[in-house]
């Protein structure tokens, strides 16, 4: 039997997406919703987990719904820090792990923690004083990934980067401007439902 030495892939793919900025009865008030819980909320896209809680002052834990293969189950675990300030609101990865959700399988599935690595930041900007005032999203992620299974570990690490790159730009193409359209679709329901008077 061949035994083949592991190599390492490194991903990388990138979306920079701006939308116009609705106004609300309370003028331009995206700074002042980005750091409101709700607003943290709707960027972490909490909906779509399958459980969220805060780990500290700006650090958020994100468990995703489990996948299942074969007699598996697993669910992605993000850790993700949110630092908004009056100009900007950055979003960044500081862990991604996959947890077992089941006993069979557990520590194999656990073990390909090992095998790689990510990282991912959202930065996000605004201007409201433009003739057509925008929120702008720069999104980038990288991912390590050590190819140790054939046929994989036979193909040249270039054509594993290549293919990868390709299906991760594609999931941002999709997932990003879906996600900024809904984001501002819940700036515009918070900011309907505040006083008028508080002025952001």
């Amino acid at each position: 039997m061949a035994v083949y030495n592991s190599k390492k892939a490194n991903l990388t793919a990138g979306r920079k997406e701006r939308m116009k900025l609705p106004i609300t009865d309370g003028g331009y008030r995206i700074s002042e919703f980005l750091s409101h819980p709700f607003g943290i909320q709707a960027m972490l896209n909490t909906r779509s987990l399958q459980s969220f809680q805060s780990l500290d002052a700006n650090t958020y834990r994100c468990i995703l719904p489990k996948v299942e293969l074969l007699n598996f189950e697993a669910a992605p675990v993000l850790d993700l820090r949110v630092t908004p300030s009056d100009e900007d609101c950055t979003v960044e990865m500081i862990s991604c792990k996959v947890e077992s959700t089941n006993f069979q399988g557990s520590e194999l599935v656990e073990r390909q923690n090992d095998r790689f690595s990510a990282f991912m930041m959202n930065y996000m900007t605004w201007n409201t004083s433009a003739s057509e005032p925008f929120l702008e999203v720069d999104v980038k992620l990288n991912l390590m990934l050590e190819i140790y299974t054939q046929p994989f570990i036979l193909l040249p690490t270039s054509a594993v980067e290549s293919a990868g790159n390709l299906v991760m730009q594609a999931v941002l193409d999709r997932l990003v401007p879906l996600l900024l359209e809904q984001l501002l679709l819940d700036y515009n329901k918070w900011a309907n439902q505040q006083p008028a008077t508080i002025r952001g």
